[in-house]
């Protein structure tokens, strides 16, 4: 059992990173849908929306940025075509999404899937010791709960 450049066991740092890399996957295309409501969004709600989506979409990109550099940190490639995101994506594109209650259903849908994979990733982190990882997936999902409680709230959920 062979150990990387940071000791952690290189057969569970790959799954871990393809893992990582599927969970980018997924945030990329949430970034372009919420990229995509915020700009087409239309209604009474506009301003309010405009601006949440505006705020959400900067805080995915940030995340976005975390994940790959985490997964480099492992000594392993992030994913880095659209193309591998449309393949890996659970979370399916959207197009032409004008409606703001049916863009706020869309993300807490995706919201869904994103934390679903983080907590798969906390797991798997757990199993290879990678504190690393567990730290960042369990920041996030503790912040998206809290998201998504307001979101589904702003829904009448």
């Amino acid at each position: 059992m062979g150990k990387n450049f940071i000791g952690l066991d290189t057969e569970k740092t790959a799954k871990l990173a393809d893992a990582l890399n599927e969970l980018l996957s997924n945030y990329q295309i949430f970034y372009m849908n919420v990229r995509g409501y915020h700009w087409n969004i239309k209604g009474d709600n506009f301003f309010e929306l405009h601006v949440k989506f505006e705020e959400l979409y900067d805080d995915l990109l940030l995340k976005i940025d975390e994940i790959a550099e985490r997964i480099l940190t492992l000594g392993h490639r992030p994913a880095h075509a659209y193309s591998t995101y449309m393949e890996k994506s659970e979370i399916p594109e959207r197009k032409d999404v004008t409606d703001g209650k049916e863009a706020m259903e869309n993300i807490v849908e995706s919201f869904g899937k994103i934390i679903s994979r983080q907590r798969e990733l906390l797991n798997m982190a757990d199993e290879a010791d990678d504190e690393g990882t567990n730290a960042l997936m369990s920041d996030y999902i503790s912040e998206q709960e809290k998201t998504v409680w307001m979101y589904r709230s702003y829904l009448g959920q």
